[in-house]
């Protein structure tokens, strides 16, 4: 166990000036030197693509790593509802103060309220930014841009382009780095994957990283390393994620010392298409947008098997305005999500397995018109009938919770470094801003907001001391020790040559954490998963088989080298949730509940941050605890009644 000190460097003075104050606090590289340093930055969704093209801008010299075929494909892409800010166009009583507290409460107070007051405060710039873009934000009437409602808000403050908003942000953060590319700035490598972290005197240097065409192995070097490599909610195996999304390169940094923060913080999504059979690989999101309009309700007699338009308003069970008044279908995600699986677990479901409750648009049809309603939400209500072969205009859509989002991530301090020097962690891959549970349309905020904003205002206190020195030589001996053993690695999954697939290993270990470390949580649950994935594990690497070979294009080699990162950080995950003895946001432990079933915190013995160091192979990672401390908010039981 190392002695690691976790100093957030929080910023001192009053809240709403950390930010300003610390602006000018941290050491700057003018402009002539900036050329003289640079960053490497693995991932290209809105994080990453946002912070490549701003550094590049500056006159950075950036390294781009990127496992698709264009930076246009990360998942960013698939973020439909809308992204948040307080600008009260509305002027509906938002302000900064207002989304700094709805986002502290949203996460149950388990986020870092410096690091969520900047958020707020940065949200309003990121609009701004995107607009002078082309971002085609909608617009009403007059030519303002308009707003839409989401859950645990009572304002609207959603800015949103139709049920692409992730989309349309993603290109225009792409249109800048392209330019950035063409400029030079920007070298981009496509179809490459961050396999290793390399070291040297305690500081990132570079990573080590595998050409997904020809196999070859190569290292890049920089004054730092960004990672900005998104969620690990594919652990679970069914989720509304990318097939290919992944916890890799943050986990192959964690095994390098970087701390894993929080990671039984996952969010559970109350709108997705309901699982058809066992064999799905994937879940379909649906936007939480479609609450704003849509009602959510079950049958009130379990019995009834009749047609849903059949069903009278007053045999239906609009189970979320009864429970949550005030907030109604806009409930948080992790409340709308366990109230929905409570509704089918009392034998409520609707659908053919009866895995669902019903999202019905015909009451603001009947308000708004048809035109309206699919002017707001048409892309996903086609959307839904291809993937079901049901017009949501004539019959209720048919929704189920599924694994959505990942709060926990890398451990990172105000300025966005982890605990090893020089690893900046951007976005989904850090812990900092959303606590237990993301409130809708912040996933993007967020990752604009690391990459626009916070990355290059405070990675200058990093480098400015390192002018005149020049990056770590890739030949450099760390270099080549760390590019044998990803070789080794890789050789020694594909010299197995077992009887199952990766695919199968997964889809054994998503079965294992959502049902023992799922929606709920229990002491009893969890310690089946401890027993059970160390044994999947070592299943994994006596009998997987790998097909092909590792100097050429082989998905089943990229796949393989997942799934055996999955099956070390699904073990670490269920410790954490077995640990945290509370509940909480996404995290539920059926121990501790109030007696309405809501979630019942122990903030005595866990208002902190849980970030863990590994160990090594076979070993309990060390727990290292950061204070939360509130000093502007009141720890208050959570409430939407």
């Amino acid at each position: 166990m190392s002695n690691i000190n976790l100093d957030a460097k929080i910023p001192a003075g009053a809240l709403e000036d950390k930010w300003d104050n610390h602006k000018f606090s941290v050491k700057l590289v003018n402009p002539a030197n900036r050329r003289k340093f640079r960053v490497v930055i693995v991932g290209s969704g809105l994080a990453g693509a946002s912070a490549a093209a701003t550094l590049g801008e500056l006159g950075y010299h950036v390294q781009l790593l990127t496992f698709h075929d264009s930076p246009r494909r990360a998942h960013s892409i698939a973020a439909q509802g809308g992204i948040n800010a307080a600008k009260n166009y509305p002027n509906d009583g938002d302000s900064v103060k207002r989304l700094f507290y709805d986002t502290i409460k949203g996460g149950d107070f388990r986020a870092r309220e410096a690091n969520v007051h900047r958020l707020a405060q940065v949200s309003v710039n990121i609009i701004d930014q995107c607009v002078s873009q082309g971002v085609p934000f909608a617009r009403e009437y007059a030519g303002l841009l308009d707003n839409r409602s989401f859950g645990g808000a009572q304002v609207s403050r959603t800015f949103y382009a139709r049920g692409q908003t992730g989309q349309q942000l993603l290109l225009g953060a792409y249109q800048a780095l392209a330019r950035q590319v063409h400029l030079g700035n920007v070298e981009l490598h496509n179809r490459t994957e961050m396999l290793d972290m390399v070291m040297k005197d305690g500081r990132a240097v570079g990573v080590v990283a595998r050409d997904l065409i020809t196999g070859a192995i190569h290292s890049y070097s920089g004054h730092a390393v960004v990672l900005a490599t998104g969620g690990y909610g594919n652990v679970f195996y069914l989720s509304t994620n990318a097939m290919a999304s992944n916890v890799t390169a943050a986990w192959r940094a964690h095994k390098r010392g970087a701390l894993m923060a929080n990671p039984c913080f996952t969010q559970i999504h109350p709108t997705c298409i309901p699982a058809s059979d066992e064999f799905q690989s994937k879940l379909t999101l649906m936007s939480e947008s479609l609450r704003n309009d849509g009602r959510i309700w079950v049958p009130q007699n379990a019995e009834d098997t009749r047609s849903p338009e059949q069903i009278p308003d007053s045999e239906r069970d609009y189970f979320l305005e009864r429970m949550y008044p005030s907030f109604g279908n806009l409930a948080p995600r992790d409340i709308a999500s366990r109230a929905s699986k409570r509704q089918v677990d009392v034998g409520k479901g609707v659908g053919p397995i009866k895995n669902g409750v019903y999202l019905d648009f015909d009451e603001a049809i009947n308000r708004l018109g048809a035109p309206v309603i699919e002017e707001r939400y048409g892309n996903l209500l086609q959307m839904y009938e291809r993937i079901t072969g049901e017009d949501p205009y004539k019959m209720p859509m048919r929704i189920y919770p599924a694994v959505h989002y990942t709060m926990g991530g890398l451990w990172v301090d105000y300025n966005l470094m982890s605990n090893v020097e020089g690893l900046y962690v951007l976005g989904e891959a850090n812990f900092s801003d959303h606590g237990a549970n993301r409130l809708g349309a912040s996933a993007l905020m967020q990752g604009l907001s690391d990459g626009y904003f916070v990355l290059p205002a405070t990675i200058t206190d990093y480098l400015a001391p390192q002018l005149g020195e020049a990056p770590i030589s890739t030949e450099d001996p760390i270099f080549k020790q760390a590019e044998a053993a990803v070789r080794d690695r890789t050789n020694q999954m594909v010299a197995i040559k077992g009887t199952h697939s990766p695919d199968h290993f997964h889809r054994e270990l998503g079965k294992i954490i959502w049902e023992h470390c799922g929606m709920e949580r229990s002491a009893e649950s969890l310690d089946k998963a401890l027993a059970e994935i160390p044994v999947l594990r070592e299943q994994f690497w006596n009998d997987v088989r790998v097909l092909g070979d590792t100097e050429s294009f082989n998905q089943s080699v990229e796949k393989a080298g997942r799934v055996a990162d999955f099956l070390e950080f699904g073990e670490e995950l269920v410790l954490d949730a077995r640990r945290r003895e509370e509940s909480c946001g996404g995290h539920f432990r059926v121990e501790y509940q109030t007696e309405d079933g809501e979630a019942l915190r122990n903030d005595d013995d866990f208002a902190h941050v849980s970030a863990w160091e590994w160990e090594g192979e076979g070993n309990e990672p060390t727990l290292h605890r950061e204070p939360l401390v509130y000093e502007n908010v009141h720890l208050a039981t959570r409430s939407y009644k």
